[in-house]
């Protein structure tokens, strides 16, 4: 029974999941809405299957962007937010131009960029910059700032050295912070990537979309959305088992006191 309930809370995305293919499925069917409207989900798979080849051909591109732009945007926070933590006048002079820079719309990046910096990759790793990098910093900056000041007049009274400090608390309680952030950022990853080859490449699965949609292929659109959302998902989980991995403190342990 305890098992039962331990794994039963997990299932409930999977049956929502279920539950709006196969609405969406009968909603197809009933009211007999034209393919290059809306394609069942049958239509959907079928078209990743016919097109596995090509789609892979784009996805390797647009997760290689994603990549990199995400391994920057991880450095560039790093960088940042100890700059801000312990460097007062940088963090006045640099922390509206942060907010400001939220406010551009993703869309007006996405059309500038590759007019200033070509259109190869770079503009779309500099947009992936761009989104990915203020969610780790704000939060990592955050988790800076929330260290328990007692702590660390307890660790200088004892002599400890200011990196020993930083390595043994500071960094310790900022990391579920960074790692909050960084989950954010995951997911912004795959879509700024997408929305920057709307705009201007030769290979994604933006690029591929435009295509098909242009084309009235609304099944193969819908495939490539399909695997947008799969990258997403993979690049958060991959987030979650990371920091299972390097933050064994923060893991949550559920115990149902009712069945104990």
């Amino acid at each position: 029974m305890r098992r039962y309930i331990n794994t039963a809370p997990k299932l409930y995305p999977v049956l929502v999941v279920i539950l709006a293919i196969v609405l969406w499925d009968a909603g197809v069917r009933v009211s007999r809405v034209p393919v290059w409207i809306l394609p069942g989900p049958g239509q959907v798979l079928q078209a990743m299957v016919n097109h596995a080849a090509l789609l892979w051909h784009h996805t390797q591109t647009t997760l290689m962007e994603a990549m990199l732009g995400f391994a920057a945007s991880i450095a560039l926070a790093l960088i940042l937010a100890l700059l801000l933590h312990y460097l007062t006048w940088l963090y006045q002079a640099l922390y509206p131009i942060f907010i400001v820079s939220q406010t551009i719309p993703l869309i007006v990046l996405a059309v500038l960029l590759p007019l200033w910096f070509g259109w190869g990759i770079l503009p779309k790793i500099l947009i992936i910059i761009l989104v990915c990098f203020f969610p780790m910093v704000i939060n990592l900056f955050n988790g800076l700032q929330s260290v328990d000041p007692d702590v660390l007049d307890l660790f200088r009274s004892m002599g400890a050295k200011r990196l020993a400090t930083f390595r043994m608390v500071i960094m310790p309680a900022a990391l579920p912070s960074f790692f909050a952030g960084l989950r954010i950022s995951a997911t912004y990853s795959i879509m700024a990537a997408v929305i920057g080859e709307w705009l201007g490449a030769q290979r994604g699965l933006g690029y591929y979309m435009t295509l098909q949609q242009k084309g009235f292929a609304i099944d193969r659109v819908l495939a490539a959305v399909a695997i947008i959302c799969i990258l997403s998902l993979l690049l958060v989980k991959a987030v979650d088992l990371l920091e299972y991995l390097l933050v064994p403190w923060n893991r949550k342990i559920y115990s149902h006191q009712l069945w104990q």
